[in-house]
């Protein structure tokens, strides 16, 4: 198998060293040293996710339910009984490898009093689980083998909501964050979120302007959600440009390491530029060279449940995406030339490259922004008469070549009688 790096953005370019500036604040000047060092942040999903065991080959394959067994009433005393299936599918976790290489001169080694190792090692850590983050969480850098990511894939499920006025409503009240869980049929047991979300959940107040998320400005804020725990991380892979949280069942994030975080030192060999040319020499450049290496891959199960046995529409995580301008039609809706027919305006115009699709229905809702839109949907050219039933809800969606949202719109329907 061949193996896959990750792109650590600390090291992504060229080979770099931490040479004697970089160190300086390692290195004892007269004055007192003082190492400041914020709070290590590590993975936010391998810390709420599943572990399962470690892997001993680089593919995985977990069985999972995909067809339900049928009960049925035997009619009278001689009736027949009919057989019935249970069917597993098997779903495959790939193992992908991050390594890092961080040279170092023994000069500066020779200097510091301090340990510098010990304060690398868990940037370096540090700097795995942003990736890890990034990969999982919105599938940005992820290696070809994985699935996407867990924002996308929720996004393409039909499950997310849009930022809008009632931050309540859009988490707890139904049709909200947590409600799209359980309509997969799954229970919510825990948060992950922008940290930014923090300062909207404070100011959130009753009627009587009572904070509903602060018991007094002294104490320290209680953040869980419908009795689970909200997870903030801090190592820079949280995009809060795709969401402000991410609601699920979190037993159904599932990871296995191949082979855990470990390091080599080496004080000989050389260090190679991404083009191939050598940038160090260990032994002719008097240097150290610290080596990180890590294998792990992850996978979301998503067994079939007796709510929801659709697996294109079942999923065990919702997202709230954040309020976004410029992605909204103003949609209007007349009575058309046929009996039972609609003239839909829209405003603003098409976008070059991307058409329009529509679904009209009683209780017919716009999708997320980023979401695809295929099953469900009709092509529209954006002029011809829509057949459709007075006072139901038409959705107007304008998509790209991948019929992923870009824009969005509604309006109640008015057809010819």
């Amino acid at each position: 198998m061949k193996k896959r790096f990750f792109n650590l953005q600390l090291f992504d370019t060229d080979a770099q060293i931490i040479d004697r500036s970089g160190a300086e604040a390692l290195i004892p000047e007269d004055r007192a040293k003082e190492i400041i060092q914020g709070a290590i942040e590590q993975s936010a999903v391998l810390s709420v996710g599943r572990r399962l065991a470690d892997m001993t080959t680089a593919q995985n394959k977990l069985p999972v339910l995909d067809s339900l067994p049928i009960a049925y009433f035997v009619n009278g005393d001689t009736g027949a009984k009919k057989t019935t299936k249970q069917a597993w599918d098997k779903k495959v976790i790939y193992a992908e490898e991050i390594a890092v290489i961080v040279p170092i001169p023994e000069a500066v080694l020779d200097d510091a009093d301090y340990d510098i190792w010990g304060e690398v090692k868990p940037r370096v850590q540090e700097a795995f689980g942003k990736v890890i983050d990034a990969a999982i969480l919105f599938g940005d850098g992820k290696p070809t083998n994985w699935r996407d990511g867990l924002v996308p894939s929720a996004k393409t499920a039909g499950a997310s909501v849009v930022m809008g006025n009632d931050l309540f409503t859009d988490l707890l009240g139904e049709g909200g964050v947590i409600s799209k869980v359980e309509e997969s049929g799954f229970f919510v047991n825990g948060h992950v979120a922008d940290i930014s979300l923090r300062a909207k959940l404070r100011g959130l107040k009753d009627q009587n302007d009572r904070p509903l998320f602060l018991n007094s400005m002294q104490q320290s804020g209680n953040y869980s959600l419908d009795g689970s725990a909200i997870y903030f991380p801090r190592n820079g892979a949280f995009d809060k440009t795709e969401a402000m949280l991410i609601s699920g069942d979190f037993s159904q994030l599932v990871y296995s390491i191949r082979k855990d975080i470990t390091f080599k030192l080496f004080t000989e060999g050389v260090v190679q530029n991404t083009d191939g040319t050598i940038a160090y020499n260990l032994m002719q450049n008097d240097m150290v060279a610290l080596r990180a290496v890590m294998r792990l891959g992850w996978e979301i199960p998503n067994p079939i449940n007796s709510l929801e046995q659709d697996k294109t529409k079942r999923f065990p995580f919702a997202v709230l995406a954040p309020a976004t301008t410029g992605t909204t039609l103003t949609v209007t809706s007349a009575a058309g030339t046929n009996s039972g027919d609609t003239k839909i305006t829209v405003s603003p115009a098409l976008s070059d490259g991307n058409s329009y699709k529509y679904k009209t229905g009683p209780s017919v809702t716009k999708p997320a922004i980023g979401a695809i839109c295929k099953s469900g949907y009709t092509a529209w050219d954006g002029s011809a008469d829509i057949a459709a039933k007075t006072g139901d809800k038409i959705v107007i969606v304008e998509v790209d070549s991948t019929s992923k949202c870009e824009k969005t719109g509604d309006a109640t329907v008015t057809a010819k009688a």
